[in-house]
């Protein structure tokens, strides 16, 4: 009897496990399974088959191997016509039929986002059609996968100018170009728990190539490779929200209802805040059955409870102590209005510090809270913060000044929720956020067509301001051309951004650089924006650089060989692919000259970029120095003998 046929038999023994009809009920057997059922065990350990294959000795003792276990009940060989295969157990499968929610496979590299392609990535290769390899690291790779790396080329950007930096601060605005996988995994250690808003707008076109498909975005992919894809970054992504709060995931029509089956298992059903419509575009004609649809979504999650109010702003009251007011505890508080100029013509005016002399225009679509004939009375009262008056305070325009004692006389509330503020969430959705406003923001800041995917920056100004307050860290990690980082700048919010593509160099991080000079594009004028701030760039520090240093000073065939059998045998560099002309005529590489051998392997070096693990960043032939020694330190809170 074969060993599927014993356990089928061994299994119908127990009534538990069988239908009305004679049918085995997986799902009860793998609850039993996970419950380490004890008559279940008994059974398998009595036979001696079924022992040997589910069960190992330790120290004289039998350890039942459950995941072994389960998954022998669910692959497909085991009752493949069984109707209760996965009865009550509802998910999404690969193209082998398993669970994707119970595998541990992660998926590294990804196309024209973790870039490996057959061919080169130049201008030229656009032309044709790219072969994409998406690897998978089984359970065994994947901690070497997932440990924290080292960074390096850590710049400070701000109205100064560029410096090289050593250290970096708690408040920092940070871009992180890498792998976002690789990144999640080496934010956890400074970040778990702490982000207060995720934003992520993942590729996502599925079902055809669109004629907007570029080399820079191609967003073509298979549902369960995409989806694979997704299950490793929400799961790293979820542990460094902070309680209480909010992920938003913009989707397209055709692969919403799959991720959100995905993201129901990652996050939880219960933990599932909306699906929410965004207007795209005004209605097309050319469209398939003449019905244009004009709408992407949002799916919003969080891990608070049903009953706590997570969307509204939440106002935590953070008050400050001052040697002007002792003993007066006071908070900052909005100083403009929600009426226009043309409703308040006398709160549109410019405001002067009259320490500094500083100007702060009024914004046509949002006013000052206080007319001009009001400023000197109010400022008097000491009712009016500009940004010059505090060291300690990190704001870019005036606020007012609210004190403890009129709160607390008030009965105010510590926190405070705004429910007002979905209305016009949800109508800036409808009406304000079109794909063409978020290209024509980009086109705007360089003029050029730069970019063909960017979200307008009304639709993150509208999400951030339900979710978060000023201070509050929003995460994005398909960075992309920089709109959420933008709008976190402008609207004083900390913000982490990870992007792997070149485009970080020439569109993201000079977009940046434009907002902290005070370009007045996108919301801009909606929040009275002047420019100011600073954001840290780094770089997840490439592992193939020191390989390349030793490919390049190789004299001898045998060099290079050598270097060849490390890149592609089980050593730190894990290839995706070896190129057909290396894997097809080995034998002939050997008679190759020596500089194209060199050229064929940097080929292959360049495809396959993987990085510096943090445990191995003082090991010589990696080439990591001290600058980048000492901001990794820095950033992972290591002391000099390296304990976190």
């Amino acid at each position: 009897m074969k060993f599927l046929e014993i356990l089928e038999e061994t299994l119908k023994q127990d009534s538990r496990f069988v239908g009305e009809d004679g049918r085995i009920l997986k799902t009860k057997v793998y609850d039993a399974c996970m419950d380490m059922d004890g008559l279940l065990l008994e059974r398998l350990i009595n036979n001696e088959t079924l022992k040997s294959h589910f069960f190992v000795e330790v120290n004289g003792t039998l350890v039942f191997d459950k995941m072994k276990f389960a998954w022998v009940l669910d692959s497909r060989e085991f009752l493949p016509d069984s109707y209760t295969m996965f009865k009550n157990k509802i998910g999404l499968t690969d193209s082998n039929g398993n669970l994707i929610s119970q595998q541990s496979d992660v998926t590294l590299v990804w196309p024209y986002k973790d870039c490996v392609l057959e061919g080169g990535q130049t201008k030229e290769d656009q032309k044709r059609d790219e072969i994409f390899y998406n690897e998978t690291l089984a359970p065994d790779e994947v901690n070497r996968l997932l440990y924290p790396k080292v960074f390096s080329n850590a710049k400070r950007y701000s109205r100064d100018g560029v410096e090289e930096i050593t250290e970096i601060e708690d408040t920092d605005n940070l871009i992180i170009k890498g792998n976002n996988l690789l990144a999640l995994a080496s934010l956890v250690k400074r970040y778990e728990g702490k982000i207060k808003c995720i934003y992520i707008d993942p590729p996502y076109y599925f079902q055809k190539r669109t004629g907007t498909d570029t080399f820079l975005y191609n967003s073509n992919f298979h549902f369960s490779t995409w989806l694979g894809f997704m299950k490793d970054r929400l799961g790293m992504a979820k542990g460094l929200l902070a309680k209480g709060c909010v992920i938003f995931i913009s989707i397209s029509e055709d692969g919403m209802h799959y991720l959100k089956v995905l993201a129901d298992d990652i996050s939880g059903a219960e933990h599932f805040i909306g699906t929410i419509p965004r207007r795209t575009r005004h209605g097309k004609s050319d469209v398939p059955f003449n019905f244009s649809q004009d709408f992407d979504w949002l799916l919003a999650y969080t891990n608070a409870e049903d009953t706590e109010k997570v969307m509204g702003r939440q106002v935590e009251r953070n008050y400050y102590e001052s040697d002007d007011y002792p003993g007066q505890p006071w908070r900052l508080a909005d100083l403009t209005s929600q009426r226009t100029a043309k409703e308040r013509p006398n709160s549109y005016f410019t405001m002067i510090d009259p320490k500094t002399g500083k100007e702060y225009p009024a914004s046509e679509k949002r006013t000052w809270a206080l007319t001009k004939d009001t400023f000197d009375y109010y400022y008097e009262k000491g009712a009016v913060v500009f940004p010059d008056d505090y060291d300690f305070l990190n704001i870019t325009k005036p606020y007012a000044r609210k004190f403890k004692a009129d709160d607390d006389a008030g009965g105010k509330l510590s926190a405070v929720i705004s429910d007002f503020q979905i209305i016009d969430f949800l109508k800036t959705l409808f009406s304000a956020v079109k794909n063409k406003d978020g290209n024509d923001e980009i086109d705007e800041l360089f003029g050029r067509d730069e970019f063909d995917f960017a979200k307008p920056e009304n639709l993150i100004k509208a999400i951030l301001e339900v979710t978060t307050v000023e201070g509050d860290i929003v995460l994005d990690f398909f960075g992309g051309s920089g709109t959420t980082a933008a709008v976190a700048h402008k609207m004083g919010r900390q913000y982490i951004l990870c992007e792997q593509m070149d485009y970080i160099n020439t569109v993201t991080v000079p977009r940046l650089q434009k907002v902290i000079d005070g370009e007045q594009g996108g919301i801009s004028e909606a929040v009275n924006w002047q420019g100011g701030g600073s954001f840290v760039y780094c770089e997840l520090m490439e592992q193939n650089e020191s390989i390349v240093s030793v490919l390049q000073a190789a004299d001898t065939s045998e060099e290079v060989q050598a270097i060849l059998n490390r890149v592609t045998g089980d050593g730190p560099i894990i290839p995706s692919v070896l190129p057909d002309d290396l894997r097809s005529h080995m034998d002939e590489f050997a008679q190759m000259p020596l500089e194209q051998q060199k050229k064929l392997v940097m080929e292959l070096i360049d495809k396959n970029k993987l990085y510096v693990n943090l445990c191995d960043m003082d090991d010589e032939e990696l080439v990591v120095n001290d600058a980048d020694k000492a901001f990794t330190r820095c950033f992972y809170r290591m002391d000099e003998r390296g304990g976190m």
